[in-house]
């Protein structure tokens, strides 16, 4: 194996651990929100307030970059399009597996145990 190849091996390895580490992450808040569902708290009032903390995080997460509020409102437009774009995608991904997958997922003919 070439040096090169070495690199490249280890790089591809740094990106599998962060994929990894990405969706463990991810599969935290979806498990929270598992937990959080009840009679009375039904999923679509799980993830509204999912979609409020991911917007008040993701405007957080923005600021950050910033020292003055009022540059920082000027990027407002940007800002959304990045942040609106990432969940289109990954919107689009998951309802693609979810169509691939849905009575896996969706558990359609399973047998009560």
């Amino acid at each position: 194996m070439s040096n090169q190849d070495n690199t490249q091996n280890m790089a591809d390895d740094a990106v599998t651990a962060e994929m990894n580490a990405f969706y463990e992450r991810a599969d935290e808040f979806i498990k929270l929100a598992n937990e959080l569902r009840t009679d009375e708290v039904h999923a679509g009032k799980i993830n509204a307030s999912m979609l409020y903390a991911v917007a008040r995080f993701s405007a957080w997460t923005a600021a950050t970059g910033f020292v003055k509020g009022s540059d920082y409102a000027k990027e407002k437009a940007d800002i959304i399009e990045h942040f609106t774009k990432n969940f289109e995608r990954m919107l689009s991904d998951n309802i693609d597996d979810y169509a691939e997958n849905f009575q896996k997922y969706m558990q359609i003919g399973k047998q009560p145990e």
